[in-house]
C-alpha cells in the first residue's frame, strides 16, 4: 500500500535506513571483534529481528519474558532476559526452559540468587543466570569491586545454577553529546565489567561471558578487550534523543509517525495533526538536551525534513505543529501541563500562512524523540520501501 493511502496515524519505518543502521553496527561490532546481541525492545517486531539475525547477529536481548514467549515461539532460541528476575516470574521461565529456549536470567541481589537457586532446585532445573553489574551509577546492578557481587556468585555456584557471566548497561551515555566523553563512558562500561569477570574467576567461580552495552557507548568503543558480547537496541531505528547524543544524523532515523493535518489555528500559527500523544507518546526525552524537538521533526511525506517547524504541543489525540518561536502559545493552551512543555533553543523561521503551508488533509511524517516509547503506542509498523510501498510489520505488546 502506498504511504498516501494509509489511514492515520501510522508508525512507519524507513527499510533502506533500518538496514544502513543495522549493516553499521554489526560492521563496528566484526571490527572489534565481539559478538553483538541486540536488544529487540526498541522493536518487538520479529521481522527486524531476522533482518539483524541475518546480518551477523548472536542471540537477543529481551526486556519482558512476553517478548522471550513470542520470540522463541518465532524461532529466535538464544535469548538473554536482561531484568532482574523476579521470584513470581521464575514458572514462566522454567517452562520456556523446558521447551528448549536457551533462557538467561539476571540477577543483581542475595535475595533474588537465593531464590532463584532454590526454585532450581525444586524442579531439577540447572538454569544459567548472569550477575548485572553497575558501572555508571545509572540504574541497577553490583558496583564491581563490590562483596555483594561474590555473595551473589557464590550463592548461585553452589547452589547448582550456572553463572553465565556478567552483564552492564551504561544508560548515562544517553546524558552524554560528544565523542570524548561517550568514548570515556565506553571505557568505563569495558573496565568495569571486565573487572566483574575478573573477581569472579578470581574467587573460583567461572564467568565466561563479558556482556556490555548501549547504542551510544557501543558506537563510541574503540577497543572491547576482555568483552565478549555487546548489546544495543535504539540503534536499529535511532531517533532525536539518539540525534542529540551525537551518534546519528536526521537522515539516519528509521522510524516516523505518519500524521494527518486535520485543522488549523492560524490566528496563533498552528496546524492540528491527528496524532496525538497517544501515536507519538509522551517522551520528551529532547528537553534536557541541547535541541528540544518538542513532541518531534515534522518531514514531508517523502521524508524530507522540515527545519524551522516542530509538533510544539499535543493532547491525546491532537498534536500542534507550529513554526519554531509559536511553542509558547501552544504550551499555553495545552492545559499548563508540564509534560506538553516544547521549548527549542533553534532560530524562529518567518510564519507562513500556516493553512498554505499545511492545508487540510496533508500528510506528514514526524519524527519521535523515543523510537522505543513510540513504538509501543502501535500494534504494527508500515514497513516502507524506496518506492513507496509498504507492508505490515507485526509488533509484540505485553509482559
Amino acid at each position: 500500500m502506498k504511504l498516501e493511502h494509509l489511514d492515520t496515524p501510522a508508525a512507519l519505518i524507513d527499510v533502506a535506513r533500518m538496514q544502513k543502521n543495522i549493516a553499521r553496527m554489526q560492521g563496528h561490532m566484526n571490527t572489534l571483534g565481539v559478538a553483538f546481541r541486540p536488544h529487540v525492545k526498541t522493536t518487538k517486531c520479529i521481522d527486524v529481528v531476522r533482518a539483524q539475525i541475518a546480518a551477523g547477529a548472536r542471540g537477543i536481548t529481551v526486556s519482558t519474558l512476553k517478548e522471550a514467549e513470542a520470540f522463541f515461539a518465532a524461532g529466535v532460541t538464544d535469548i538473554l532476559y536482561a531484568v532482574s528476575m523476579a521470584p513470581g516470574k521464575l514458572p514462566r521461565a522454567l517452562a520456556l526452559r523446558r521447551q528448549g529456549c536457551d533462557l538467561k536470567l539476571v540477577v543483581d541481589n542475595p535475595s533474588a540468587a537465593s531464590a532463584l537457586a532454590g526454585f532450581g532446585a525444586q524442579h531439577g532445573e540447572t538454569f544459567e543466570v548472569w550477575i548485572e553489574v553497575d558501572t555508571d551509577g545509572h540504574r541497577s546492578g553490583i558496583t564491581p569491586d563490590q562483596d555483594t557481587l561474590l555473595d551473589v556468585g557464590r550463592i548461585l555456584h553452589e547452589n547448582g545454577v550456572r553463572v553465565g557471566g556478567v552483564m552492564t548497561h551504561a544508560g548515562s551515555s544517553y546524558e552524554l553529546d560528544t565523542p570524548q566523553a561517550l568514548a570515556a563512558l565506553a571505557e568505563q562500561e569495558r573496565a568495569g565489567c571486565v573487572r566483574a569477570a575478573q573477581r569472579l574467576r578470581d574467587a573460583g567461580i567461572p564467568c565466561p561471558a563479558v556482556s556490555v552495552g548501549s547504542t551510544p557507548t557501543a558506537l563510541a568503543a574503540a577497543q572491547l578487550d576482555g568483552v565478549t558480547e555487546v548489546r544495543a537496541g535504539v540503534y536499529v531505528l535511532f531517533d532525536l534523543v539518539m540525534h542529540n547524543v551525537g551518534v546519528c544524523a536526521l537522515d539516519d532515523i528509521a522510524l516516523s509517525v505518519l500524521a494527518t493535518v486535520i485543522g488549523h489555528q492560524p490566528d496563533k500559527g498552528w496546524a492540528i495533526l491527528d496524532a496525538g500523544w497517544m501515536a507519538l507518546s509522551r517522551d520528551r526525552g529532547t528537553s534536557k538536551q541541547a535541541h528540544d524537538f518538542g513532541y518531534g521533526q515534522p518531514c514531508l511525506l517523502n521524508g524530507t525534513l522540515l527545519p524551522g517547524y516542530v509538533v510544539s504541543g499535543a493532547n491525546q489525540e491532537h498534536g500542534i505543529l507550529s513554526a519554531i518561536g509559536q511553542e509558547a502559545n501552544a504550551d499555553a493552551d495545552a492545559n499548563a501541563n508540564p509534560d506538553t512543555n516544547a521549548g527549542t533553543h533553534a532560530t524562529a523561521s518567518p510564519r507562513d500562512d500556516i493553512t498554505q503551508r499545511f492545508p487540510l488533509g496533508m500528510k506528514l511524517r514526524i519524527l519521535p524523540n523515543h523510537a522505543c516509547a513510540t513504538g509501543a503506542q502501535f500494534p504494527e509498523y508500515h514497513a516502507v520501501t524506496p518506492d513507496g510501498d509498504s507492508v505490515e510489520w507485526r509488533r509484540f505488546h505485553g509482559w
